[in-house]
């Protein structure tokens, strides 16, 4: 069973996201969850770029990984000075990591265009650095940069920058996409022309510029490559690169190739959350396997055929990746959801019991008045809870006030303040915020933070509203989704009246409860 290599680079591609900043702790963090999960490598990131990297490579020499080779990149020499005359190359060294990555110039036009040097001097500087390094006793990975494009325009002179590479003592080579532009049968026809001529392994590293990369990434390893750069969640400048986190679901369990641990692919969900979290950018419902939405089924007729088989609607069980199923609940659902969730709840319920149908009428009632649960799924489950009398409230509203000042200077000024009543205790709290919600948010977690910590684990990821009956103008409905997240999942809440900060107060207040009912259940 033939094995590929995951190398990891969220911490310096995934970093050049638009929005993405990592500190050194969070890189440090970041680089513990993906030795647990077994990454074979992680690039650190380019310690003669900036402070922040040459600290964090300080650092993780005091971590002790038992999964993961920690690699630092760079560039190949600059033109006309030696290897050890170049800054670039002296601070790898320094970086103490025991693999090296460093990239070159496989394209022509690149050389001649963008370094302003001859195509004989970009050879010597490939071989000049990986020989460099070599010598300080240091495992060498070569990106040759572009390659793809480099080898449809020049393919004889492609092939001589990695045959330097090779030359000079380069353990692996790795073909870069990196203007993301390639379909994969060019990546296929490309990698078998050149493997006869390379006697060390080959890696591929895509770009996302076509959403091709991971399918890319695959057609690179049927063509004989076996290691895989990319990203997890697929960050990365543009749009993005390779996503490790599908890459790993499919090499486990839709091919032979295998990359982790298998014991590890259980917790491939959790990564992609953790991840998500540390880079503070949205994992996309519909992600492909740890989406939120990965295995949701909607439909009653997929329902129905799904409690029948679950092969009927999923390519695979959600559990082997972290994931759950979900059954959504709507009008097209029916009873189902319902007597779903009981079970979860160790409560059985049949179809033509009373209280199945006196909860769906229930259910049928809110969603009149405006809820709706299907996009909700964190309410639906409290109020399933209220609904079987299995549902102790973690706190309780005794009032709140929130208010909005604009002032002479153009700025909007948010404040909020309430008193609940939480393990036996009435407590106060005040705050401001960008808006009303949000300081309503901050000073409910302010006091509840106090009893129970994990809620600093959590936070807001979105917020909707929706006028659910436009006639009635500003006296009208109001429908609020939030959507929350901590380390390992996601959730939605909704809040439904004519006044959107009561609204906006449910769907926080269930969003809050669902996070410590989660936690109770580990």
């Amino acid at each position: 069973m033939a094995n590929v290599i995951i190398y990891d680079t969220t911490l310096r591609d995934g970093s050049q996201t638009e929005g993405v900043s990592f500190s050194v702790n969070d890189k440090l963090r970041i680089t513990e969850k993906l030795d647990e999960l077994g990454v074979h490598y992680v690039e650190g990131g380019w310690p003669g770029s900036n402070p922040k990297d040459k600290e964090y490579f300080k650092q993780v020499q005091k971590k002790k990984l038992k999964n993961t080779v920690v690699a630092a990149f760079g560039s190949t020499r600059r033109s006309k000075i030696t290897p050890a005359q170049d800054i670039n190359l002296r601070e790898l060294v320094k970086s103490q990591a025991k693999t090296i990555t460093i990239f070159g110039k496989s394209w022509d036009f690149h050389v001649t265009d963008v370094l302003k040097t001859s195509l004989e001097e970009n050879l010597a500087m490939i071989s000049d650095s990986v020989k460099f390094l070599k010598k300080k006793k240091r495992e060498v990975f070569y990106d040759a940069e572009h390659f793809f494009d480099a080898y449809k325009a020049n393919p004889s002179y492609a092939l001589k920058t990695i045959l330097a590479a090779q030359s000079a003592g380069a353990e692996y080579i790795i073909l870069c996409d990196t203007n993301g532009g390639s379909l994969p049968q060019e990546i296929e026809k490309a990698i078998k022309e050149i493997k006869p001529k390379i006697k060390v392994p080959l890696g591929i590293h895509c770009h996302n510029d076509l959403a091709l990369a991971v399918a890319n990434s695959l057609a690179a390893v049927e063509s004989g490559c076996t290691q895989i750069q990319g990203t997890f969640n697929g960050l990365g400048e543009r749009c993005g690169n390779a996503d490790l986190t599908t890459i790993i679901g499919i090499l486990q369990t839709k091919t032979k190739h295998k990359s982790i641990p298998s014991s590890k692919i259980k917790h491939l969900t959790e990564a992609a959350y953790f991840l998500s979290e540390m880079s503070n950018s949205k994992l996309p419902d519909n992600h492909a396997f740890v989406g939120h939405s990965a295995f949701a089924h909607k439909g009653g007729v997929h329902i129905d055929a799904m409690l029948k088989n679950s092969a009927a609607y999923e390519h695979l069980d959600p559990k082997v990746v972290g994931n759950h199923r979900r059954f959504l609940t709507s009008e097209l659902a029916g009873k189902m959801p319902i007597i779903m969730k009981a079970e979860a709840m160790n409560v059985k319920l049949d179809k033509k019991s009373p209280q199945a149908k006196k909860m769906l009428k229930s259910l049928q009632l809110k969603e009149q008045k405006g809820y709706q649960f299907e996009a909700a799924d964190a309410s639906f489950e409290i109020f399933m809870k209220r609904e079987l009398k299995k549902y102790q409230p973690f706190f309780k509203l005794e009032g709140f006030k929130s208010t909005v000042e604009k002032r002479h200077d153009g700025k909007v000024f948010a404040e909020a303040s309430l008193r609940i009543r939480v393990k036996g205790k009435d407590e106060f709290s005040a705050s401001d915020g960008d808006g009303p919600v949000d300081a309503l948010d901050k000073a409910l977690r302010k006091v509840l933070t106090k009893f129970y910590p994990n809620l600093a684990k959590m936070h807001l990821t979105d917020y909707k509203v929706r006028v659910i009956d436009s006639k009635s103008a500003t006296a009208a409905k109001v429908r609020v989704l939030i959507e929350s997240q901590d380390e390992t999942d996601s959730w939605t809440t909704v809040g439904v009246h004519e006044n959107i900060i009561e609204a906006s107060w449910e769907a926080l207040r269930d969003s809050i409860e669902y996070k410590l009912l989660k936690d109770l259940k580990k």
